[in-house]
């Protein structure tokens, strides 16, 4: 067999005659005519063709990543990345439990009543001093028309916008400033109809009621303010905020659509939102009602009518 092979491709440009003989029938031949040259181009095209298919495979398919050492460079890269963003979402993660923490205490009172830098905080360990209490100090500086040079936070109770004296340039028509009216208390409920499903729970994390409203009631603010916040939230949706004289700040959340912006000067009663169930912190169509005053969550309910 391989003696053929050889004489027939010994010389591919000449066309072989190829006899065969049946064993079985003596006599009966037959003939063909045989080009190696034209054998050899089929044999290579055929070959050509595997190599290209085994190509395209390994190219295009996710066979590529069964072949070692293909893609390290690649898979090295995205788990740098992939440490990095964890890298990130770990210091976010503390961040915003951090914000949490001082907020929750915030809300509940129990936060220190003199906001010192880590210097004063340290001298203070080294060598105590006697202070006045705060609200004595911030009537003392409101009398005498004094600021005050240390680093103190802003303490409570608030004095109002009412408690300074007028110049004469303020005095005049021309340039008189609009003063809000105080909050009539208790207040007129936010929407007519629905029930409280929730109460106020601030070791809970609940710093509001929840008013169980059918979807599309008119949302109206409980008096008359600035709308100081008009924007979606991730928990709360389609919220929006009205800040009131006093240092009250009354918010509505879990709204289906909002119709006033930043900004806007609202009256009581005044529509502000349609109710709906936005927010990933809803269950189901009612309102998230707060009430905050001076920075501190109130309960809602001794401040409405029929709550």
């Amino acid at each position: 067999m391989w003696s053929f092979l050889a004489r027939l491709f010994r010389r591919p440009g000449v066309t072989h005659t190829v006899i065969v003989l049946d064993a079985e029938e003596v006599g009966r031949t037959h003939r063909y005519s045989v080009h190696p040259k034209r054998i050899l181009v089929a044999w290579g095209s055929s070959l050509l063709l595997i190599a290209l298919a085994a190509a395209a495979l390994v190219a295009f398919t996710p066979l590529r990543t069964h072949i070692p050492g293909y893609g390290t460079k690649q898979l090295e890269q995205s788990a740098r990345l992939n440490a990095i963003r964890v890298d990130a979402l770990q210091d976010s993660v503390a961040v915003q439990r951090q914000y949490i923490k001082r907020l929750q205490q915030l809300v509940t009172g129990q936060v220190d009543s003199l906001a010192r830098s880590p210097v004063q905080r340290t001298a203070s360990t080294q060598q105590p001093v006697e202070r006045e209490p705060a609200s004595r100090r911030l009537r003392a500086a409101a009398d005498q028309g004094e600021e005050s040079d240390r680093g103190d936070a802003h303490q409570q109770p608030a004095l109002s916008a009412s408690s300074f004296p007028a110049t004469d340039e303020a005095q005049t028509d021309a340039s008189r400033s609009y003063v809000m009216p105080s909050l009539s208390l208790p207040v007129k409920s936010p929407v007519t109809t629905g029930f409280p499903t929730r109460s106020f729970d601030a070791s809970d994390g609940h710093f509001g009621v929840d008013i169980a409203v059918s979807e599309g009631t008119y949302v109206r603010a409980v008096g008359e303010g600035y709308v100081v916040l008009s924007d979606w939230t991730q928990g709360g949706g389609y919220t929006i905020a009205v800040q009131h004289s006093d240092g009250y700040l009354s918010v509505y959340k879990h709204n289906k659509r909002l119709l006033k912006q930043t900004g806007d000067r609202v009256q009581a009663q005044e529509a502000l939102a349609v109710s709906g169930s936005s927010g990933e912190m809803t269950t189901g169509p009612h309102l998230h009602f707060e009430l905050w005053q001076n920075g501190l969550a109130q309960d809602p309910r001794p401040y409405v009518t029929g709550w």
